[in-house]
């Protein structure tokens, strides 16, 4: 998939956070983010390395209470890897210490704290001149299952929270992400999301975050299969239908996209109930892929006319919930910087 590097934007970022997600006691021990950094900054493809990386604000890799010295720290240790730092994902969920957009005052004042600690870091990285680019990333912390039980109360909530989440970020001089994807209610839908982010009508401060593994679940309706997209029974081998699907989501949701993760999903998902699944992230190169990863990527990175929308600096892998075995090997990221190389070469910009 590796094609030549015909142009220099927009950078390639390396998350973070796989390192972190679905790591921990009952499953393998996190990989470090010195690790994960070294993995990152080792990788190279015809002369051609990661630009930075996208960080969790949490434990055990930067703690959303971090202090200016682990701050400064930080800023250097990823300099030092010629890296830089784009999006920062904010722990908004209650077990991270946030608490549901949607929730009650208590909860909804746990989430927006959440947003104010991000934002804080986002802005001191940026003084440090680590961080010239990105966005804090938010969701609604909630389950569409909750959300079901009243959905047009809690939408509600969650714009109100979202837009008091807006006023903070405005007064760091951040930007605001929320990333759609079928396990957040009120976000579980590619209709849902839209609806969302115009109910806050922040555009200047809230956008939206497109992941292509979590999007092309949109397109089969887990979790909402009102919005369903392509037909029951889809053959995959139908190139045609599933472009024409990605299309009718992508033009509803792509003006409001400001950050972008390449990815690759074999559409399969775990939960049995409409409204509690949930999806999974493959490696670029898994057989059972659905999607032709630079064919897809351009239905979010070129608008109508097409022509690059230039909408954000950087683009991002995302791969979580691979094994740590997996994660060890060089192969791997030298396959992801591959494909997000192929993606620049044919969606990108000078």
């Amino acid at each position: 998939m590796t094609a030549p590097s015909t142009h220099s934007k927009p950078a390639l970022h390396n998350a973070m956070w796989p390192g972190l997600v679905g790591k921990g006691p009952d499953s393998e021990p996190p990989i470090d983010l010195d690790t994960m950094l070294r993995l990152t900054a080792e990788t190279e493809v015809d002369g051609v390395k990661f630009d930075g990386v996208d960080l969790f604000l949490f434990e055990p890799h930067t703690s959303i209470d971090a202090g200016d010295d682990e701050l400064k720290t930080l800023a250097d240790k990823v300099q030092a890897k010629k890296l830089n730092i784009g999006s920062l994902v904010a722990p908004v969920w209650p077990p991270t210490g946030g608490g549901s957009a949607m929730g009650n005052e208590e909860e909804r004042s746990q989430f927006l704290t959440q947003v104010k600690k991000a934002c804080a870091i986002g802005k001191k990285l940026r003084d440090l001149g680590a961080r010239k680019y990105g966005v804090i990333r938010i969701d609604s912390a909630a389950s569409p299952g909750e959300w079901a039980k009243d959905p047009a109360g809690h939408t509600k909530r969650i714009a109100d929270t979202f837009r008091r989440a807006c006023d903070i970020a405005e007064g760091f001089g951040e930007r605001l992400a929320a990333e759609g994807e079928i396990c957040w209610g009120g976000m579980h839908s590619w209709k849902r999301n839209l609806e969302l982010l115009e109910a806050v009508d922040r555009p200047k401060t809230l956008g939206f975050q497109a992941d292509m593994a979590h999007t092309l679940l949109f397109t089969l309706g887990c979790n909402a299969p009102e919005d369903r997209i392509l037909p029951d029974h889809f053959d995959w081998s139908d190139e045609r239908t599933l472009d024409a699907a990605i299309g009718t989501m992508t033009k509803a949701l792509r003006p409001w996209t400001i950050d972008f993760h390449v990815a690759q999903n074999d559409a399969t998902v775990k939960g049995s109930g409409s409204h509690d699944k949930t999806g999974r992230h493959c490696l670029p190169n898994d057989p059972n892929g659905k999607m032709n990863i630079v064919r897809v990527a351009g239905a979010w990175l070129r608008g109508d006319n097409g022509e690059p929308t230039r909408a954000f600096q950087h683009i991002c892998w995302d791969g979580c919930m691979f094994s740590n075995e997996t994660m060890m090997k060089p192969q791997t990221w030298r396959t992801v910087l591959s494909t997000m190389i192929a993606v620049r070469h044919a969606h990108g910009w000078n």
